[in-house]
């Protein structure tokens, strides 16, 4: 074992967070070391055309994912079962490399509504207490939409977003979200072009007096120069845009939008190739001494620092914290314990519309976070009690983009193999388009995040276990969402429908891809008893520790979370510059 010499700053995984973190810091005058896991990845040479544009590499052989066969997790449906190992990429997709998710993401760039941001006294003052079922363990986020709105901003600004205002200052604008918090001013760029299953959706949805505004989308609709003077090209809607990264530095990305400048930095170092093992701590276990590793050549090494930023992938964030000793391990039986309680994820379906020829949907081409969604089944423009269920949803319309290798949508009741098979997909491959419902996802005690006692990792650690299903709060929210989603689509006279609601007792489906929006398992609060980390994402346990990403999350919203997640860790890094480096120690005391 070698020791390295001591840096100000250890941060694990660069993807957006680490990525943030570590201009941040090093804005600050500290001295830096990024720990990634995976190869270091830039647009040249890893996502040059024609390259990157394989479907074979990229959505069958995941290049750019995490690979299972050394790390992955163990899932179960309740606490009877006995997990078993995630072993090829399904219901989510962890990235892997420099750029972690954020090179693969679509580009989908949401802010939270205020109301996702308190949640239960919000759902207590509407309702009462006893609305709240006692199985489900919401909870306030510890910081307000006021408090996020700059960073918010800020976030957009370094990603060039794409989108509509719909509330600048108080003052409504139309064609924007009509619901959104209010502004400080509008998105850098505006809305991308609009796609045929785009206008169909906005048409409907205005037929049946909603209010569609363009997705926020962090794929670039002009040339645009960011904060950092990192330059983003428009979008040539090549619809590689999930699972890839983008060949054209349109899709915002760690890559494209920060890593350019840190690059140039005296007092930042990446080290790729680096899978960190564990947070050492003091003998007292109230502060962390820096990390230990594996170096590109499998060689244990130590790197100490003043302060550990943990970084990684959501659930690698719970995962290493458990290894470390860092916080009380959560208990189901008895609520007792923060790390890894309230593990949510997104209650997502997808309805593919076809029609006739004349209809050109053309879903080769695509831009990843594009389109036109509606807000009126979220926050709270539904009336919950009415309903009968627990959180809000986004309905809308994209084109990412697909292809032969990716998967070809066929009408109910076509041929499966042979000669008929090739005919329905040349008469239906052109001529449709999806829609979605996406929903929130409640947390609940029996759904939670710990070490496995049976299965290890390549390097001899427990793996982390997933206890994971859906309840019926979100089973009747899904089927309530799809039925309106539906109604809109039959207005426009397609000739038929795939769409498959969750169905009462169904379980979640590890097998099918839905979202890479994995979240909860080290949540922010304002009490250590319920919490991981504080408004600030600081270990309430260990107070050199700041853990950033989805993690954070105490339950998941109707959004997409990078734009969360991007504002929470500017926000965090706001307090490390401006309270915990002149003072280090708790910045929240309970």
């Amino acid at each position: 074992m070698a020791i390295k010499e001591k840096v100000d700053a250890v941060i694990v995984g660069m993807g957006w967070t680490g990525a943030i973190l570590a201009k941040e810091l090093t804005d600050a005058g500290l001295k830096v070391v990024a720990l990634e896991r995976g190869a270091d990845r830039d647009t040249y040479p890893d996502f040059v055309y024609p390259k990157v544009n394989d479907e074979l590499a990229g959505s069958v052989h995941r290049k750019y994912l995490q690979s299972l066969s050394k790390e992955t997790l163990t899932i179960r449906h309740n606490l009877s079962q006995v997990a078993v190992p995630y072993r090829q990429m399904g219901s989510f997709k962890p990235g892997d490399g420099v750029g972690g998710a954020g090179t693969h993401w679509s580009g989908c760039h949401f802010r939270a509504l205020p109301e996702d941001l308190n949640l239960r006294s919000n759902y207590e003052s509407r309702y009462g207490k006893g609305f709240i079922p006692k199985e489900m363990t919401i909870q306030d986020f510890p910081v307000t939409y006021e408090e996020l709105e700059p960073h918010f901003d800020h976030f957009e600004q370094v990603c060039g977003t794409s989108g509509q205002a719909g509330i600048i200052n108080g003052q409504p604008i139309a064609g924007g979200n009509p619901f959104e918090g209010s502004r400080s001013r509008h998105f850098p760029l505006a809305a991308n072009p609009d796609y045929l299953g785009g206008k169909a959706f906005a048409k409907a949805a205005k037929e049946f007096g909603y209010h569609p505004y363009p997705i926020p989308a962090a794929n670039a609709s002009a040339a645009y120069k960011n904060p950092y003077g990192c330059q983003l090209g428009p979008c040539n809607f090549c619809g590689f845009c999930s699972d890839y990264g983008c060949l054209n530095y349109s899709k915002a990305s760690p890559n494209a939008c920060i890593l350019p400048v840190l690059r140039q930095r005296s007092n930042f170092e990446l080290r790729p190739n680096s899978q960190v093992l564990k947070v050492n701590l003091d003998s007292d276990r109230r502060k962390a001494t820096g990390v230990t590793y594996l170096d590109a050549s499998g060689h244990e090494q130590v790197q100490p620092a003043d302060l550990v930023i943990l970084a990684a992938f959501s659930y690698l964030n719970v995962h290493l914290m458990l290894l470390s000793g860092i916080g009380k391990p959560y208990d189901p039986l008895t609520g007792e314990g923060v790390v890894g309680k309230n593990y949510t994820y997104q209650n997502l379906t997808r309805m593919t519309l076809f029609f006739d020829k004349s209809v050109q949907g053309n879903p080769f081409i695509g831009i990843g976070g594009a389109g036109q969604v509606i807000d009126d089944f979220n926050g709270n423009q539904i009336d919950n009690a009415r309903l009968g269920y627990l959180g809000g949803s986004v309905l809308w319309a994209r084109q990412p983009g697909s292809g032969p290798v990716r998967g070809i949508s066929l009408p109910p009741g076509s041929p499966k193999w042979g000669s008929a098979w090739k005919k329905a997909a040349q008469d239906s491959f052109r001529h449709q388009f999806y829609w979605e419902v996406q929903g929130a996802n409640m947390a609940y005690q029996d759904c939670y995040l710990d070490l496995d006692p049976t299965y290890k990792d390549a390097y001899g650690r427990p793996l982390l276990r997933m206890t994971f299903d859906w309840k019926e709060n979100e089973i009747k929210a899904n089927q309530y969402m799809v039925g309106k989603l539906e109604e809109m689509a039959r207005s426009l006279n397609p000739l038929a429908i795939t769409a498959d609601a969750k169905k009462p007792g169904e379980h979640y489906n590890t097998t099918r891809y839905q979202s890479t929006h994995t979240c909860g398992g080290a949540i922010m609060g304002d009490n250590p008893k319920t919490s991981a980390v504080n408004r600030y994402l600081q270990s309430w346990d260990v107070s050199n520790v700041f853990v950033m990403g989805a993690c954070a999350f105490p339950q998941n919203n109707g959004y997409n979370p990078t734009g969360m997640v991007g504002a929470l860790a500017y926000w965090s890094a706001k307090a490390i510059r401006e309270q915990y480096l002149k003072s280090p120690g708790p910045l929240v005391h309970a």
